[in-house]
């Protein structure tokens, strides 16, 4: 830029005087004329360049904004503010590299200008370089030590480093300072949901929106403590009541397609994850989540590939992010590859519980394993401050304890566990014994043959049911082994529809033929493209043992299997789990075995009342001890020819999600069936509600 006269000077300077007074009278076009007059006669005047900037922030195009703002930062006029506003804008759009480079100019120019060091912090933050952002974030503090955003921000990143007591000590300043301050209300919401406090996360995200109904983080924050109680429905409205505000939000639209992907909604999933791609491509939760989606529709590579993607961008989620790449390879049934990864995650990050959570399952404990002296240094008073961490340590030690055959430690650490997240979850389970009872009552033999024939005619159905953990992802993966069959896993799909038409069967000896086949045709058009072009799918959500009746009702010939297992085995493989899904019942001895009695009940009832070319009961006992003669009995009774590549089935390539997925990529083995009885003195309340103590 040529050196410029006094005068044009001063009228340069008039100008921008005009157009600030008008911009502070809200009249935004005429002040947008004036710069642009002024760009006409000096096109590189960087002043005139950061209001058309700032302007075009506030009409909502930052994409605009931030192009004004790099034109303003290439004069060597620009002042440090410039630099700050365009750290802050790039931040919110999710180019963190581009961010931080401008944040270290700003403050480089300006070494005491508060609002530069403040938007650094804020980008090194979230870009995962937690101790520079705290030596920022401190200089800010230092600098204006009644400044509420400067402590809001602190605390952030104290909470994730793992310090929660600082991070509550800055939030509880920050409130303070400033009562009414709705992101410290949204930022507390973020904390109680990863304690498991939920009903506080919920609490503090509503007043965060009540103070702030344009904080779009709040909403996010009430999402996720919804679906951390598995209320995927409910966090969804929250999803898109933010969306109707702001519909370009592409956090929203990924965090969406993956509470779509709990409740099965596949094709609204990837349609939101790959929104949340075109609009904002070059960030790692954008590209985690869209992972994530594709690894759900059984697209391993496509999401290794976006895991990679989303590690190429800076972030604070790194550790989530391989996390989510090793599971994929649990998943996919490459148990080795994600050994490695989980070992290398805590090289990375020594004190991920995620990763030794993870890898605890991979592994028969020894006493000489350094993960479990890790567990064990962890799981000490205030080594670490997250509940939700603590109770996973508790249940992969309980685990480590089991493998080396020490039940009183096991299940000290095991009942610490499921106290914990007993704590956490709203469960009667007298209510439950009544709404078991309630199925058998209202489904009746007299029922089943008022509606004999009037369902769907399909065949493709498999429903493989059962407790949890009593081999229903065993029977799935022998079945799935077959050419004919498709192992689809855990799915939602039926009770989705029954509670979409009444929660029946309570008013089943009401409802009309017509609307019978209109539910089990909407169950079909669910399942099949999920076939890949195989005869039959396998369902193998055990919980839909609760209404067997109805699926033989809808689905006349569709056929059950019914996995047994022993009880106490069955309900101590329970015990020692911290499911991934919604198991209520199973964190306290005494509501498991009673559980389980009510189940066995119920399955009488269906085993008197279905008929046999309908319903199979396959005992797991007699898989692990003969496995050909129950494959083969089970073939037979789906009516397909005997295929060789069942008794393989640890080397069939599916994705398997459950609790289970671990044990089905190995043969057989029999040492589960029958280990209840060395753990007998620790299992007293759970043997004494199955009615089984002397």
């Amino acid at each position: 830029m040529h050196q410029l006269s006094p005068q044009q000077i001063q009228a340069i300077q008039d100008g921008l005087g005009r157009a600030q007074a008008l911009i502070n009278a809200g009249q935004s076009q005429p002040a947008e004329v004036i710069c642009r007059r002024i760009l006409a006669d000096f096109p590189d005047e960087p002043n005139a360049l950061h209001m058309l900037g700032l302007m075009s922030y506030n009409a909502g195009d930052p994409d605009k904004a931030i192009s004004y703002l790099r034109q303003a930062c290439q004069s060597p006029m620009a002042s440090a503010l410039y630099f700050s506003n365009l750290t802050e804008m790039l931040r919110q759009r999710g180019r963190l590299a581009e961010a931080e480079q401008y944040g270290r100019k700003a403050v480089q120019i300006d070494p005491k200008m508060i609002g530069a060091w403040n938007n650094l912090g804020i980008v090194l933050q979230e870009s995962g370089q937690l101790e520079e952002s705290r030596e920022c974030l401190e200089k800010v503090v230092h600098l204006d030590r009644d400044n509420a955003e400067a402590h809001n921000n602190l605390a952030n990143t104290f909470k994730r480093l793992g310090n929660i007591a600082k991070a509550e000590k800055h939030w509880k300043r920050a409130l303070a300072l400033r009562p009414y301050y709705a992101e410290t209300y949204s930022n507390l919401a973020n904390l109680f949901n990863e304690q498991g406090q939920y009903e506080k996360a919920l609490e503090s995200g509503q007043r965060a929106i009540d103070l702030n109904p344009l904080l779009f983080d709040a909403y996010i924050n009430l999402a996720a403590a919804e679906s951390s109680r598995w209320r995927y429905k409910e966090a969804l409205s929250w999803l898109d009541l933010l969306i109707a505000i702001s519909p370009e939000n592409a956090m929203a639209h990924s965090t969406r397609a993956v509470t779509l992907k709990e409740l099965d909604r596949l094709d609204e999933a990837l349609a939101d994850a790959e929104l949340a791609m075109s609009i904002l491509p070059e960030n790692a939760e954008v590209q985690c989540a869209y992972g994530t989606i594709q690894l759900h529709l059984g697209e391993f590579n496509k999401a290794i590939t976006h895991f990679d993607k989303a590690l190429t961008y800076p972030s604070a989620i790194r550790e989530r992010i391989l996390l989510g790449r090793a599971t994929a390879f649990v998943e996919n049934g490459e148990s080795e590859d994600a050994l490695k990864q989980f070992d290398s995650i805590l090289v990375e990050f020594p004190t991920s519980v995620g990763a030794l959570y993870s890898r605890a399952d991979l592994v028969k404990f020894k006493a000489d394993d350094p993960a479990l002296r890790k567990m064990q240094d962890l799981i000490r008073p205030n080594a670490i401050q997250s509940d939700n961490d603590r109770m996973s340590l508790h249940f992969a030690l309980g685990k480590a304890f089991l493998d080396m055959g020490q039940s009183d430690n096991a299940f000290r650490h095991l009942n610490d566990g499921n106290r914990m997240k007993r704590a956490l979850i709203q469960y009667d389970a007298n209510a439950t014994s009544q709404w078991l009872a309630s199925l058998s009552q209202a489904m009746t033999a007299d029922i089943l043959k008022k509606f004999k024939g009037q369902g769907d005619p399909s065949k493709m159905p498999i429903f493989v049911i059962g407790m949890p953990r009593s081999g229903t992802t065993l029977i799935e993966q022998i079945l799935s082994s077959h050419p004919d069959i498709h192992g689809a896993g855990e799915l939602k799909f039926l009770s989705r529809i029954i509670e979409e038409n009444g929660g029946m069967p309570g008013g089943i000896k009401d409802v009309l033929p017509e609307k019978l086949r209109a539910m089990a045709g909407g169950y079909i058009a669910k399942v099949a493209p999920l076939s890949h072009g195989k005869l039959y799918v396998v369902d193998k959500m055990p919980a839909n043992f609760m209404h067997a009746g109805l699926i033989h009702m809808m689905l006349p010939n569709a056929k059950i299997i019914h996995s047994r297992r022993d009880p106490v085995d069955t309900c101590l493989s329970c015990y020692s789990k911290l499911f991934g899904g919604e198991q209520s019942f199973t964190y306290n001895q005494a509501e498991l075995g009673q559980f389980h009695r009510d189940y066995q009940k119920l399955m009488a009832h269906w085993r008197a009342i279905l008929p046999s070319s309908n319903f199979l009961e396959v005992d797991y006992e007699q898989v692990v001890e003969d496995i050909e003669t129950q494959a083969r009995r089970m073939l037979d009774f789906i009516g397909v020819p005997w295929n060789s590549d069942c008794l393989a089935f640890y080397e069939t390539k599916r994705p398997v999600r459950t609790a289970s997925v671990n044990q089905v990529r190995k043969p057989v083995y029999k040492s589960s069936a029958g280990r209840w009885r060395v753990h007998e003195k620790n299992l007293k309340p759970l043997l004494s509600a199955l009615q089984l103590l002397s």
